[in-house]
């Protein structure tokens, strides 16, 4: 009996059924959310906020919550940018290759990144407590900003240090001090992926409600300020299914696929961008 012919084909059967069954997720999650939601969504949704009596089935829709995400992780995304980027950088220009700073600085990382979300609410709901202030589009910002960084910042570090080794050695060698070989070499060099980190984090962030329940609150209008509170659509989906009226939890669905078709037009925006800037990098 040929064994290692089996233990090939065993493994080309167990592959192929792992693949199956997360497809079949991803495709019956997507099928009860269109199922659910396409019937109760339309125009009103998307271009009103909620009115008087809205999660008791009165008119209105969720645009509070749609802009709300939109701010929100739009700028926790900004902010995470600006504490990996230069994390990364750091990592992998500045410390040495192995140290036991990098080493630790990575481990941290990952360990962050297994924290839960709603860890990161307590945290920022401290925070807000300690400067006095209330829940509002800030501490969301901040929330998020803390739930999405490690995950950014390894993804760019893994990227950098993917980066051939030879552009850092030419770009020494033709005088180039760190700072410029990060600036000018590695950034142009990573940026698929350092794009990708940045598309991945947004839609873990725009999808997250439990570090904004107790840092975002929630509110029926736009917010116009960073000291005032914002709506979410994960919040609002849940806010909806938790009335006991049939039509408000059809809403929540509809508000589930519209939260579900911006997450895939981020991932399909990440991936078509990466394929373009990709056809510039030195391989």
């Amino acid at each position: 009996m040929n064994w290692r012919a089996t233990e090939e084909k065993s493994a080309k059967i167990l592959m192929a059924a792992a693949t199956a069954v997360i497809l079949s997720s991803l495709l019956l999650i997507l099928g009860t959310v269109f199922v659910k939601g396409f019937s109760s969504l339309n125009l009103d949704m998307i271009t009103r906020t909620p009115e008087g009596g809205y999660y008791l089935g009165k008119e209105g829709g969720i645009l509070n919550a749609i802009v709300g995400s939109l701010y929100l992780t739009g700028g926790a995304t900004v902010l995470a940018l600006f504490l990996s980027l230069p994390v990364a950088i750091y990592l992998n220009l500045y410390a040495r290759r192995g140290s036991r700073l990098a080493s630790a600085a990575r481990f941290s990382l990952d360990v962050l990144w297994g924290v839960p979300s709603i860890v990161y609410g307590a945290f920022g709901f401290t925070l807000l407590l300690a400067f006095g202030l209330r829940a509002s589009l800030l501490g969301g910002i901040i929330a998020v900003a803390l739930l999405i960084f490690p995950i950014m910042c390894r993804a760019m570090d893994e990227s950098i240090r993917m980066m051939p080794a030879g552009l850092f050695t030419a770009s020494y060698a033709l005088g180039a001090t760190r700072l410029e070989t990060a600036l000018k070499v590695v950034i142009r060099q990573c940026l698929p992926g350092l794009l990708t980190a940045l598309l991945i984090a947004f839609g873990r962030g725009i999808g997250d409600a439990a570090s904004v329940i107790f840092t975002a609150g929630f509110s029926d209008s736009i917010p116009v300020s960073l000291f005032r509170p914002a709506a979410t659509l994960p919040l609002a989906v849940f806010f909806q299914l938790s009335t006991p009226f049939p039509e408000v939890q059809d809403r929540a669905y509809a508000s589930a696929l519209i939260l579900t078709a911006v997450i895939l037009l981020i991932s399909l925006l990440s991936r078509l961008l990466t394929r373009k800037l990709r056809k510039n990098i030195v391989k």
